[in-house]
Order: C-alpha cells, then structure tokens, then sequence
C-alpha cells in the first residue's frame, strides 16, 4: 500500500494525512494521536522560540543538568514540559527524556513508549540558529518500562523531528517513507509540504566539527583528509564542508540536499562511545535516513541493529548518502586504507583505542 501522503495533495494537513493511514488498521489511531501532540507540542515551542529575547533569557544557563551531565537551558527545560504535558491525554504509557533522569510513567494503560530530546542545539538559541525536537514512538513491552526502550533500534514504530528555522518543519517517519511538513504560522496547522523525501547521493558536503580533528583517531582522519584534498585527492571530487552544532539542522539539510555527517567518538574524556544519545538521537534520525534511501551508522555498525544497554547511552554517528558513509566504513575495516601520517593532521582516527 502506498503511504497514506500520497493520496494527498500538496498542502493537505498533518492530521487528514495520519488519518489516512489509520483508516485500514484501527491499532494505528494510538501512533496518531501521540503524533498529533507532539505536532501540538511542536508548535508550542515553535511559538515560544520565535518571540526570542521577548520571551526571556531562554539561552540562559538554570544552574541545573541533566542526567548526561549537560548543563540545562531555560529552553531546554521549557520544551520538556511542554512535551510532557502535551503526551499526557494520549496513549503514552512510558516517556524518556534527555532532561529527565529516569523514565516517566504517564498513562500505565497505555500502549507507546516515546524517547524524546526535547530540544537539540541549545548552544544556538541566542545566536537564533536552528534548534529543534527529536522524537522516537516505540511499542510497550510485556516487561515494562524499561525493556519498552532497551529494545533493538529497529523495533521504532515511527520517528522525527521539528525543526525551528527560517520556518518550522516536521520531518516525519511512519516506516513508509518520509514526508515534509511546514507550519502554516497564520492557522498553526501542519501542512504537506513534500511526500517522499529521498537523499541525494551525488552531493559532496560533509559535516563535521574540524575543531576536533586532533582528537581523533586514524580513520576518521584520512576520510576527512580525502574530502579536503578534493580534486587531487583519491575521491577526485571538491567537496564544502557544513557545521551548525545542531544534529537536527544537519539532518534537514542532509535529508534535504544529501551529503554526510559525522560524530566520532575521540580521544577527550566523556567522547570515548561517541557524544550523541543513541536511544532518542541517533535511533530516531538512523529510521529517517534509511527510510529516505539513506544509511546510518556509528562507523562501522548500522545504528538500527543497535540495543541500548541503558537510558542514555552514546554513541558515534555517521549518517547521510550511503556511498560515503559506506566510505567511512571501509576506513575502518579495508588495510588499503590506511596511509602514513598527513602533514594537514599529523594523525589519523575515530574511534579511540
């Protein structure tokens, strides 16, 4: 069957769009009613990020952290609550959130479990840079809450993100492909935008923070030294280089135009397994981008066939057209690969030893 986007046309809404694709199997309507609030929370936070400075100090530090240990923006704690209280009066039993320390229990009866990173990109909120919402729906498990997350990344029964921009979007995965949605500001609705959102593989940009690049080990090394080289080196292409310091703003683009990004772990303390969460980051963004004809992996292993050993586990990311994140692949894994050190970083890696 063809996902429910394509029996409508361009501008039709979120909800006629999910609606849709609940109309042939009734146990769809609690997936689109949790998606339905976070299309409500998204706009929320939408609406709040663009009154900026007007709104407060939401770039400012509240003296508190979250259990990974980063320190909390007004913002970050804003958005939480937000997305808390719109999953309340849905079918959610457990919620988990980069700003919560352990899982919430919000409807026991409840049959989806939602990981949540309420919003991504923190560091841009004074600069008004992108920022966004990370969402992840997972069926209950028959164990509870905890076996609800710590479940193969494969097991997601949808994922996506808002982004707040230039415009607010919605990215959004139901297993059937992905489809763009804009917020129409004037009706605050969710509107199609684009049905069927493929990543372009010929496109030649890479993101990655360069700022870094002495701490990381020899793999990752040599696949950035080959996109520099350009024309002369072994990939005989130019490639541009893209950091927003926002995993959803380098997602979007990516999902937009194509290219590839890149999270290693490294050398420094707290970076050894990578920085971003696997469980409501990397996991969410993995089923977006291969279901955009897209690959995602943490170097080496394809992130979906990852399971989460606990709530906030990291791990590296490399996500975005699959002939180079194939390459970075065979940095690892093919000897051909490696080669003496280069003048431009002195030494070569991505994952620490």
């Amino acid at each position: 069957m063809a996902p429910a986007s394509q029996l409508f046309p361009v501008g039709a809404t979120l909800e006629e769009t999910l609606r849709a694709w609940a109309a042939s199997d009734s146990s769809r309507s609690v997936i689109v009613g949790a998606v339905l609030a976070l299309a409500h929370a998204g706009t929320t936070v939408s609406r709040l990020a663009a009154r900026g400075p007007l709104a407060g100090e939401l770039g400012a530090d509240t003296g508190a952290r979250n259990a990974d240990g980063d320190s909390q923006k007004a913002l970050d704690v804003a958005a939480n609550t937000i997305v808390l209280d719109a999953l309340k009066n849905t079918a959610v039993a457990y919620y988990a959130s980069e700003e919560e320390d352990a899982i919430l229990t919000l409807n026991a009866g409840g049959n989806l479990a939602i990981a949540v990173d309420p919003l991504d990109g923190s560091s841009n909120i004074d600069i008004n840079a992108a920022i966004g919402t990370i969402f992840s729906i997972l069926p209950v498990s028959a164990a509870g809450a905890t076996a609800s997350f710590l479940r193969p990344s494969s097991e997601q029964l949808a994922a996506g993100y808002f982004i707040y921009g230039a415009h607010t979007a919605l990215m959004l995965t139901l297993g059937e492909g992905v489809d763009l949605y804009v917020l129409d500001p004037d009706t605050e609705t969710f509107r199609l935008s684009k049905r069927g959102v493929r990543i372009d593989a010929a496109i030649r940009e890479y993101a990655i923070n360069a700022s870094n690049n002495r701490h990381w080990s020899a793999q990752i090394r040599s696949f950035i030294e080959d996109c520099v080289a350009g024309d002369d080196g072994p990939r005989v292409k130019n490639f541009n280089m893209r950091w927003v310091a926002c995993v959803i703003g380098e997602a979007h683009r990516i999902l937009t135009r194509g290219g590839i990004y890149l999270y290693p772990a490294d050398r420094r303390a707290g970076y050894e397994n990578g920085r971003l969460r696997l469980l409501y980051e990397a996991a969410p963004l993995a089923m977006l981008v291969e279901q955009a004809g897209g690959a995602a992996t943490d170097g080496i292993e394809r992130i979906l066939d990852k399971i989460p050993a606990e709530l906030h586990q990291r791990t590296p990311l490399v996500f975005g057209s699959p002939p180079l994140v194939e390459l970075v692949r065979q940095h690892h894994l093919d000897p051909s690969f490696a080669r003496e050190v280069a003048p431009l970083f002195q030494q070569r890696g991505l994952f620490s030893s």
